[in-house]
């Protein structure tokens, strides 16, 4: 997908800022992994049932990313630039960044009391058949951490579409759609994912969420009178 934020030849400050933290966290982490220094393992987002959650896991979290390959990271980088730099540059930096943490807490949010919820159901069947494959499932959610921006990125997908719903966008660079279509099936698409459960690691509600925090709060911002 690409489009091409018109008259824009420069990065807003918060999008520059966000861009240079995470490459130089995604650094960080292949260089402390080299050391022996689990930086996933320590900042990335546990289940706060887990007894290797720490609360600053929620902001950590989000700056991080799986240093087994690139594709993760420049994928929702390029995705910060392309969405982030029209949004910036019209609702000014502070607001921006609001919506930037909102959507990555909402994200969480919701991405963690769905573990939960999955978590509670395996113990429930773990207590009343002694299943080990519950058990493993539960083990699983509180040992296995959760990291990436793609909660806020999904946030600022949503602003996009409710701010520019007509403009295009292409996928794969060659076939146009107007955004509130593009984010309309993106989301749903996303859901169905969540929903089905495909096992994939993909944290497909965390992308939901970040999508329905977004929309809330600009829904709050209309509401109140701001012009943007």
């Amino acid at each position: 997908m690409y489009y091409r934020p018109s008259g824009f030849s420069f990065l807003p400050p918060v999008v520059k800022n966000l861009l240079i933290i995470n490459g130089l966290a995604f650094f960080a982490t292949i260089v402390f992994g080299r050391m022996g220094i689990d930086v996933i393992g320590r900042f990335g987002l546990y289940l706060p049932t887990s007894d290797l959650f720490k609360p600053f896991q929620l902001v950590t979290h989000l700056f991080l990313h799986d240093p087994r390959g690139l594709g993760h990271i420049l994928g929702n980088m390029f995705a910060l630039w392309m969405f982030g730099t029209p949004l910036e540059n019209r609702w000014g930096s502070q607001r921006f960044l609001l919506y930037y943490f909102v959507t990555g807490f909402g994200a969480a949010a919701l991405h963690l009391g769905v573990n939960y919820w999955e978590y509670v159901q395996a113990f429930n069947l773990h207590a009343a058949t002694g299943s080990g494959e519950a058990l493993y499932f539960m083990q699983s959610l509180a040992m296995t951490p959760t990291v990436g921006a793609s909660g806020a990125v999904f946030g600022l997908l949503l602003g996009f579409g409710m701010m520019y719903p007509n403009q295009q966008i292409y996928l794969y660079f060659l076939l146009p759609i107007k955004a509130k279509y593009f984010v309309a099936i993106y989301g749903l698409f996303e859901l169905f994912n969540g929903v089905a459960n495909s096992g994939s690691s993909i944290a497909h509600f965390a992308h939901v969420g970040g999508m329905i925090f977004g929309f809330l709060l600009i829904k709050r911002w209309q509401s109140s009178g701001t012009r943007f």
